[in-house]
C-alpha cells in the first residue's frame, strides 16, 4: 500500500484509510475481521467519530493488541471545552489506547465556529488535550467550502477533512490548493459520493490523480477494501473510456447530488433538508434502529413542505430540491413500511 504524509502533522499514513461509519451495521466479530483484512492490505489510517454509534468500540476490539504503526483518528461535534474533553476520554476508552493520533472538530458550520473558537470552546479543549498528551494532532471536518477555506488558514489545524469525489469536484479548485499552501493534510470524505456511487474503480482512479490526498471510504466488507486497494496500487488515473464513463456519471449524479453545504437552510418549516436529501445513503450505511429514526424524521419533515422554493433559490448547485424531497419522502415511507 502506498503511503503519504498528512501535511505538517508529520503523520505517515496509507493512501487509503478505513472509514468507520458502516461497521455500525455489523457485529463486532465481523467488524474485527474486516478491519484485520484492511490492516493486512497495508491500511494504517483508521477514522471514526464519537457520533458513529459503537464504531469506536469495534475498532478498539480490532486494534488494541496491534496498535503499533497505526494512526487513529476520531472527531466530535461538541462545541464546548468540557464536552469535547469528555468525548476525547470516551474515544480513548473505547479504542483502548492512551493517545488518539488525530482528533478533529466534526462538521464545523457557519453557526458553530464562534462558540467552538471562543472562551471555554471545543478548540480550547482540544489544545488542552494535546498538551496533556491525550491526542497528537488537531484537525477539522466541514461541508462548507467557505468555512473550510477560512479554517485552513489557521495555524492550529494540521488536517482538513472534506467531501471530494467525481461529482463534488469543487474542492479541487479551491480548498485543495489552500490546504497545500498551508501544509495541511487533506483527508477525503465521501470518495464514493457518500454511498450514492458504487464503482470503486472510477472513484479511485479519479483520486489517484492527487496522490497526496488520503481517502477514507466507509468499509463494511473485506471485498470493498480489497477492490479499492487494487485500484490505488495501480496508480491509474481516468483516461479514455474510463474518463467518458466518469463524465456520464457526473452528468447524471450532478443534477441530484447534495453536497451538504447547508446553504438551503434554514427551512421556514424546520425541515432538515440536507439530511433528507441523503436519506438513501444513510439507510444503506446506518444500523436498523438509527435508519428507522432517520426515515421517520424525513417522512415527518417532508410532510411539512409547502414548496415555497426558498431552498432552491439558495442552492448554489441549482438542485431541484422540492422534487428531491418528495422522492426522499417516498423512500422513507417504503423503508418504514418494510421495517415496521
Amino acid at each position: 500500500m502506498r503511503t503519504t504524509s498528512l501535511g505538517k502533522s508529520g503523520l505517515d499514513v496509507s493512501a487509503v484509510g478505513f472509514g468507520g461509519i458502516p461497521i455500525m451495521r455489523i457485529g463486532e466479530a465481523q467488524a474485527v475481521t474486516v478491519l484485520h483484512r484492511a490492516l493486512e492490505l497495508g491500511v494504517t489510517f483508521i477514522d471514526t467519530a464519537t457520533g458513529y454509534g459503537d464504531s469506536q468500540a469495534k475498532i478498539g476490539a480490532a486494534i488494541h493488541d496491534r496498535r503499533d504503526g497505526l494512526v487513529l483518528a476520531s472527531k466530535s461535534g461538541a462545541t464546548t471545552k468540557d464536552a469535547i474533553l469528555a468525548d476525547v476520554e470516551e474515544s480513548r476508552r473505547a479504542m483502548r489506547t492512551d493517545v488518539i493520533d488525530l482528533y478533529q472538530l466534526h462538521g464545523v458550520g457557519e453557526g458553530a465556529w464562534e462558540a467552538i473558537s471562543g472562551p471555554d470552546g471545543a478548540l480550547e479543549g482540544l489544545i488542552a488535550a494535546k498538551e496533556a498528551g491525550h491526542i497528537g494532532h488537531i484537525g477539522f471536518t466541514s461541508h462548507s467550502l467557505e468555512i473550510a477555506q477560512k479554517l485552513a488558514e489557521l495555524d492550529v489545524f494540521e488536517t482538513v477533512q472534506f467531501p471530494y469525489n467525481l461529482v463534488a469536484r469543487e474542492p479541487g479548485d479551491k480548498l485543495v490548493p489552500v490546504s497545500r499552501e498551508n501544509n495541511l493534510g487533506f483527508i477525503v470524505m465521501k470518495p464514493m459520493c457518500g454511498g450514492q456511487f458504487d464503482d470503486a474503480e472510477l472513484a479511485f482512479k479519479f483520486l489517484n490523480a492527487a496522490p497526496d490526498l488520503v481517502a477514507i471510504p466507509g468499509i463494511e466488507t473485506a471485498q470493498e477494501i480489497e477492490q479499492i486497494a487494487v485500484v490505488v496500487a495501480s496508480g491509474e488515473t481516468l483516461t479514455g473510456d474510463d474518463a467518458n464513463r466518469a463524465e456520464e456519471i457526473v452528468q447524471r449524479l450532478g443534477k441530484v447530488f447534495c453536497r451538504r453545504c447547508g446553504y438551503c437552510q434554514p427551512c421556514p418549516e424546520g425541515i432538515g433538508i440536507t439530511s433528507a436529501l441523503i436519506l438513501d445513503s444513510l439507510l444503506k450505511r446506518f444500523p436498523k434502529g438509527l435508519a428507522v429514526n432517520c426515515a421517520k424524521g424525513t417522512a415527518e419533515g417532508v410532510a411539512k413542505c409547502t414548496e415555497c422554493g426558498q431552498c432552491e433559490d439558495k442552492c448554489p448547485y441549482e438542485l431541484p430540491i422540492r422534487e428531491l424531497l418528495k422522492e426522499s419522502g417516498q423512500i422513507a415511507e417504503r423503508f418504514l413500511a418494510e421495517h415496521s
